[in-house]
């Protein structure tokens, strides 16, 4: 080989290991949620924002993989209290306390009821529908979280400052979604609206979420009544 072809070929070596170790062009997209009307303030933000591709990226099934999550029962509280997980994805309950649980949920998005199951056994549930998932003990009435499922990777949960950060956003142009534990539908669907993402960074600003008594409303059990009164003497509150 001549010494112009050992350049050339060293240099398209060299040409593709740059090429290979390039990091990925996505954007980072930032923002903050404020809430605002609540006579009483919740303790920080509990939020969501996602972003969902426009055109034929909408429809690409590559594009959001399923997940595999856990949300435990301890203490007579689901950890953590807000799950977010991409369509299809499956999240396991397993019960950590040493009494048993009843896990359900009745409400908008993937509906089912886990049963009566004792300490140290998991239940999973297979969550193959957008939507939000209110979760609920149907004997610890203090018990509750929220599963939301969203039909895209590009989603974060604001911390509670509000402020929060999607990685690795690819540029184009995206539906921005917010939802709010202490809104109401029609007040987060007036926050949706289209974005066209670019350079490195890209801020969507502050996103300010009006907060509702009516959403914090008393939830009841899954017969649709009222929780009865602990009662010591309960088979269920212990474990025998």
């Amino acid at each position: 080989m001549t010494g112009q072809g050992k350049f050339a070929s060293l240099l398209v070596i060299a040409l593709g290991t740059l090429v290979t170790r390039s990091p990925a062009q996505g954007v980072v997209v930032t923002g903050r949620v404020s809430p605002y009307g609540s006579a009483n303030p919740t303790n920080g933000v509990s939020a969501v924002v996602w972003l969902t591709a426009t055109g034929q990226r909408l429809n690409d099934p590559s594009m959001v993989k399923p997940m595999h999550s856990v949300l435990r029962q301890k203490n007579k509280a689901f950890e953590p209290h807000l799950l977010v997980v991409t369509k299809g994805s499956t999240v396991d309950f397993p019960n950590l306390d040493p009494w048993f649980h009843n896990v359900f949920s009745l409400f908008n998005g993937k509906k089912f009821d886990l049963g009566l199951y004792e300490a140290g056994t998991t239940r999973t549930v297979h969550f193959d529908r957008e939507g939000v998932s209110y979760i609920f003990c149907n004997i610890h009435p203090e018990m509750s979280a929220v599963v939301v499922v969203v039909a895209s990777p590009y989603f974060a949960i604001a911390g509670k400052n509000g402020e929060f950060s999607v990685a690795d956003v690819p540029p184009g142009r995206y539906s921005l979604r917010v939802w709010s534990e202490n809104a109401l539908p029609d007040d987060l669907r007036a926050l949706s609206r289209e974005v066209e993402v670019s350079g490195t960074t890209y801020s969507v600003g502050t996103l300010r979420v009006r907060e509702a008594e009516t959403a914090k409303a008393q939830h009841k059990n899954k017969y649709g009544q009222d929780y009865e009164p602990p009662s010591p003497g309960n088979p269920v509150y212990t474990q025998p």
